[in-house]
């Protein structure tokens, strides 16, 4: 019934993570974190073990959902290549802070982080994005409705703020769209759907570096990311038919009442111990 439960549990969350282009792990590492304390089977899992195993699976829910998103021509790969220039090094750094952090400490850090994405995610249509500025790259993209918009940024301030989403991503195994997205759509003005897509490249290129960074370091739990990935390979390309087809407001007010019961609950444990 466990095993059962870790591919379901993988799909729903590449499913929700390809949707919004958070990578999936933001779902995972708190529900391995819970079912760790409620079942036998994932007795004795560490924060460690979550995110590392979380990011592996990461990996096969980014490739597939950047796959899916290739075919409808929403993936800006140069922007994501530049991206990663901050994203990589970023999450080499949170795989070493991760190392050195408490359960305690991972607990309430990692809550607090989850109520501050969802916090992100409700304000994010109030917000203005950033002028353009002459010497920044600019693009522009045909949105689904038929409107062409003309999105672009400096790499100067993309970066440094790559660095951050990447070190999130080694950190607490998320993935690092739940910033990135937010993060393009506001300062940078992306169209949403590109934004996702782009993020979701994102995740499977930070993923790929952290990942490798954690089996060195003995993070990874190899019988449950086995039992994972066939969910989330399958959960990353429905969920980019899903981004296709339905619009996305009503999974971000679900994703913002789930982020904050789990960051409460986590913060709450955190305090506890």
């Amino acid at each position: 019934m466990e095993w059962l439960l870790l591919v379901i549990l993988g799909f729903v969350a590449a499913v929700i993570g390809s949707v919004m282009g958070l990578g999936g792990g933001i779902i995972i590492v708190p529900a391995l974190l819970v079912l760790g304390s409620w079942t036998a089977i994932l007795e004795g899992v560490t924060p460690q073990t979550a995110v590392g195993t979380s990011l592996l699976v990461m990996i096969f829910t980014g490739l597939s959902s950047t796959l899916a998103y290739m075919k409808q021509k929403v993936v800006d790969l140069q922007s994501g290549l530049i991206f990663f220039i901050g994203s990589g090094p970023g999450a080499l750094f949170g795989v070493w802070l991760n190392n050195r952090i408490d359960v305690d400490a991972f607990m309430i850090a990692f809550g607090c982080f989850i109520v501050l994405v969802s916090f992100i995610l409700m304000i994010r249509k109030y917000i203005k994005p950033i002028p353009l500025r002459p010497r920044g790259i600019r693009r522009t993209a045909l949105e689904l409705d038929g409107t062409t918009r003309e999105y672009g940024y400096e790499p100067a301030v993309a970066v440094p703020i790559a660095f951050l989403v990447g070190m999130f991503s080694g950190l607490f195994g998320i993935g690092g769209g739940s910033l990135m997205v937010p993060a393009m759509i506001i300062l940078f003005a992306f169209p949403p759907h590109m934004a996702v897509a782009t993020s979701m490249f994102l995740v499977f290129l930070s993923a790929l570096v952290s990942s490798v960074s954690h089996m060195a370091l003995g993070n990874v739990d190899w019988l449950y990311a086995l039992a994972l990935i066939p969910g989330a390979w399958f959960g990353g390309q429905a969920g980019a038919w899903i981004g296709k087809k339905l619009k996305s407001d009503t999974l971000v007010l679900a994703l913002r009442i789930v982020l904050i019961v789990i960051g409460l609950r986590l913060i709450y444990e955190g305090l506890m111990q």
